[in-house]
């Protein structure tokens, strides 16, 4: 009974959200409505063992959905905050059942990265994106996150995630702080996504690297346009 309450709860939380007219929106929910609606008990049925991070919902013409961040917090010699695995999960919620549409699950490599041991791992959600990018009513989210290696983010893993019906496309960043540490690996099927999503990636990745938290390789903007799947500093 407790848990169907909490169900209709989401439904009439959405409808009250987006109205009737099926615009697409997304909105983060507060920490309230996240203690509220993520129950110990939905949370044990939905398999999320992590801590919630932060939880988003969206409507699009494929219903509503609920995207899940969550994280495991490890113990750090800095006294930091640090985490070891990350876990996120996007339901789609249909009637009064939460139906998994994908889920995502990394975490720092034991034996460290190509450059420099890995001491955390965390989503970025500066670069988070909710949008719909190619006009078809489907919102496409993009995922990012990165590791933190001796010197922070200078010598971690970035990874941006796009997904796009129903499919993930990756690009795997290995960062470094000097030039020939420096790759990056693109999945061969991100160069058939919209061209409307690829901008706003390059856009995001233009981003990081305003923002120090990355250095791409030399012309990186040119390998792409090139659907280069493998392309560093050497």
């Amino acid at each position: 009974m407790k848990k169907k309450i909490i169900i209709f709860l989401l439904i009439a939380l959405t409808k009250f959200g987006y109205g009737q007219n099926l615009e697409i929106s997304s909105s983060q929910l507060t920490e309230q409505e996240i203690d509220s609606l993520f129950t110990d008990s939905l949370k044990i049925s939905l398999e999320i063992d992590y801590s919630i991070y932060r939880v988003y919902k969206y409507d699009d013409k494929g219903g509503a959905h609920f995207l899940i961040m969550t994280k495991n917090e490890i113990e750090c010699d800095n006294g930091q905050e640090c985490f070891d695995s990350i876990k996120a999960f996007c339901f789609n919620l249909k009637g009064d059942r939460f139906m998994q549409e994908w889920k995502l699950t990394d975490f720092i490599l034991p034996k460290g990265n190509e450059v420099s041991e890995e001491y955390s791992i965390n989503f970025w959600t500066k670069y988070f994106e909710l949008n719909d990018y190619d006009s078809d009513g489907f919102i496409d989210p993009i995922m990012v996150y990165g590791t933190d290696g001796m010197n922070g983010t200078n010598d971690g893993r970035i990874k941006i995630l796009v997904y796009h019906n129903g499919n993930k496309r990756a690009i795997r960043h290995q960062n470094g702080t000097l030039d020939y540490e420096r790759n990056t690996k693109v999945d061969e099927l991100y160069y058939e996504l919209p061209i409307g999503i690829k901008k706003r990636v390059s856009q995001i990745m233009v981003n990081i690297t305003e923002n120090e938290h990355g250095i791409f390789p030399y012309d990186w903007q040119t390998a792409m346009e090139n659907k280069k799947l493998n392309f560093d500093e050497n």
